[in-house]
This record gives C-alpha cells, sequence and structure tokens, in this order.
C-alpha cells in the first residue's frame, strides 16, 4: 500500500511554493496524495482561490473554513479555534501516514495543533527562519517543536533548527522551496501579460506587496499611507499591488491600495497574480516593493532589486539585491531612487541566491517515500551537547 501524504495549504503565496511538491507527490507511484485546503483559498473576499489548485489539476480531499468577518485578534484566534476542528475531522477521515505543512501562519497552527493528538507525524518546510516583527515568528519555531521532519532553505536554519532541540538526521537542507516554480513554469512574454492582466507596462514599472506587521499595534495603516505617498512620486510609472493575506490590520491595507488605485491609471491591484502571473510579473518589472518573502527568497534568482520596508522580514537571509529600508516615505524614496541607480542595477547582475537553487521538491517527495516513520511521533530532545 502506498503512503499517504497529507499537504495542507491555507493561502496563495503558500500553494504557490508548494505547487511541483504536491505535483511530485501525485506523480509518485509509492505515494498517495490527499489535500486539505482552508485559510483564503476559501475565502470570496481574497479570491477563491482554490479553484486555482483545481486547475492545477489536483483533487481537494477536504476544505475546512476558518475565516472570519474581520482580521481582529478575536477573530483571528476563533479562526485558529475553527481550524482545529476541522482539520481534526479531516485528518480522522482520511488517516494520513504524514501531515506536510509550509511556513508559519496560524492556519497551519491549527493544522499541527489537530495532527498531535491524533499521532500523525508532521514534516514541517521552510523552519528555523526570522522574521522578527510577526506573530508568525513565534508560530514557525512552536511548528518547529510540535514536527518531526524539516525540511529546510538554508544551512543557518538547519543550525537554529538542530538548536532547537531537533534529531540533526530529520532536518534535511533543500533550498528554498519557491525556486522550483522557477525553473517548472513558463513565464508569459511581455505582451501575453499585459493582456491576461489589462494592464500596460511603462518607462518604470514595480510589483507591490505590502502585509502588516503583526506583533506592531495598529501601524498597518500609517506605514501603507507612507509607501504609497513614496509611491506616488514615482513619475512613467505602472504600480502593480498584490493584496495581503487575512492578518490582523491586512483589510486596512487593502482599503488603502483600492482608493490609491481608484485615483490612478497607471495603478492596478489583483487579489491573486496566480503563481505564472506573479513570477511573470517579476520578470518584467524593475524591482519589487514591500515586505513579502518573496522579495527575499524568489525575486533573488531573476536578479533584480526588492525594496524590503520595515521589521515584517527582519532576520532572514538578503542577498545584495535587497534594499532595508525604513517605513517612511523619505526612506522608501532614497530606497527607490537607490533601485534605479545605474551603479545598483549593475551590482546586482551577479546576484548569488542564498537560498540555493530549485530541485528542493524532488529532495523532499525521495525523503517522504524513504524515511522510516515507525519511530517518529515519540521524539528525543536532541542536546548540542551530544553533537
Amino acid at each position: 500500500m502506498s503512503r499517504k501524504i497529507c499537504v495542507i495549504t491555507g493561502t496563495r503565496a503558500e500553494y504557490g511554493l508548494l505547487r511541483w511538491l504536491i505535483q511530485g507527490i501525485k506523480d509518485d507511484p509509492n505515494l498517495t496524495l490527499q489535500l486539505v485546503v482552508t485559510g483564503t483559498h476559501l475565502s470570496s473576499e481574497f479570491g477563491l482561490t482554490y479553484r486555482q489548485i483545481e486547475a492545477d489539476g489536483f483533487d481537494i480531499d477536504f476544505k475546512v473554513k476558518t475565516i472570519g468577518k474581520s482580521d481582529s485578534p478575536v477573530d483571528v484566534a476563533g479562526s485558529i479555534a475553527d481550524g482545529i476542528r476541522g482539520c481534526s475531522e479531516a485528518f480522522s477521515k482520511l488517516q494520513p501516514d504524514i501531515i506536510v505543512l509550509l511556513g508559519d501562519r496560524f492556519e497551519i497552527l491549527a493544522a499541527a495543533t489537530a495532527a498531535l493528538p491524533a499521532r500523525i507525524p508532521i514534516a514541517h518546510i521552510h523552519g528555523g527562519e526570522a522574521t522578527e516583527g510577526l506573530i508568525d515568528e513565534a508560530i514557525r519555531h512552536s511548528l518547529t517543536k510540535m514536527s518531526h521532519l524539516h525540511f529546510v532553505a538554508a544551512e543557518e536554519y538547519r543550525n537554529r533548527v538542530v538548536q532547537l532541540g531537533e534529531n540533526p538526521s530529520n532536518v534535511l537542507l533543500v533550498g528554498g522551496l519557491g525556486l522550483d516554480s522557477i525553473k517548472n513554469i513558463n513565464l508569459l512574454e511581455k505582451e501575453e501579460l499585459e493582456n491576461s492582466l489589462n494592464i500596460k507596462f511603462s518607462e518604470k514599472n514595480l510589483l507591490i506587496t505590502f502585509h502588516p506587521v503583526t506583533l506592531e499595534n495598529d501601524t498597518a495603516g500609517e506605514q501603507m499611507v507612507e509607501l504609497l505617498a513614496a509611491l506616488s512620486k514615482v513619475e512613467n510609472s505602472t504600480l502593480i499591488f498584490t493584496l495581503p493575506n487575512a492578518d490582523t490590520g491586512g483589510r486596512i491595507i487593502i482599503k488603502l491600495i483600492e482608493q490609491f488605485v481608484r485615483e490612478r491609471p497607471n495603478a492596478y491591484s489583483f487579489q491573486s497574480l496566480g503563481q505564472l502571473k506573479y513570477l511573470s510579473c517579476i520578470k518584467y518589472v524593475d524591482g519589487v516593493v514591500g515586505n513579502s518573502s518573496s522579495g527575499l527568497i524568489e525575486v533573488p534568482s531573476f536578479a533584480k532589486g526588492t525594496i524590503n520596508i520595515g521589521d515584517r522580514q527582519r532576520g532572514r537571509l538578503k542577498s545584495k539585491s535587497v534594499i532595508d529600508c525604513l517605513p517612511t516615505r523619505i526612506d522608501i524614496g532614497k530606497a527607490l531612487e537607490h533601485l534605479y541607480s545605474t551603479e545598483f542595477q549593475e551590482e546586482i547582475r551577479s546576484t548569488l541566491n542564498p537560498y540555493g537553487t530549485a530541485g528542493a521538491s524532488e529532495k523532499i517527495v525521495k525523503f517522504l517515500k524513504e524515511v522510516d516513520i515507525s519511530g517518529l511521533i515519540k521524539k528525543r530532545f536532541f542536546d548540542l551537547e551530544l553533537l
């Protein structure tokens, strides 16, 4: 009987990273894919992105609705509770051999919490990373302790997972999962992309994704106002916004973006571009602006600049193509000037991505297929002195 691998996905961005791993599991005759979809995938407000999963040829085995009416702390906590109950029901029905989780969002914490009493081994991807401005930091490290197998993106992150007491033999360095999409997807030609999005590129083109910094109180709107003020000064430009996820403070950002776009014919916003159009945009824009992890992990592989605003990604590994700046219109404006400088553009031509190259999906599939899971549930804390 083939081993049943249950993958959980809760957001468009996370699914984009998991896409080729899911395909690899589906295609392997020794594995059976199970897919549980939750979070913003099931929300009309965020684009009902579960449809993209189905369009890619995957069957969804279980849907777990979690998104509340607001992004308040109370509703986010309620979403976690809904996710625990729903995932518990899913795991009871599906009886997976291994559960695969990626990242650090609250939907993923709910899935891991449901898996623990069910005594199902958890494989966690992208652990050991640091994002000091987010609740995701604590969730990510908690998921490491709740998980039994670990697939990390860099040696520094592998060391951190081992430092948290995980057995080094169960911590594999595989590189950034999102780099597989860059390798596997045939990106759109410029005219195709313009037609599909109903936009027109200009002399200057920027892709913008800005999320709330969830460990700060009520800064989302203020910081977004500063970012929009800086972007409004970029002349002869096309500005492409992707909207944030369902984090606390996310809806105020969406309202500000929508108002900005209504007032400017050169600005466009999208609930979800999907992986193909998102990566195609990166190919044709001058750089990305905001505070998304994609600007640090995937964008350097295009040798394009990233303006990384504020503390949301503080602690992550960064290439020389990343420009850090404060969340003020003056500092963002200076970063934009630097992005367009001849010196910087020449420097980033030789960018090396600290998250490696493509191939993570194949490595993970191979390990999931071959690993002995019989003794994983009873974990021993691995002290550093044992190394």
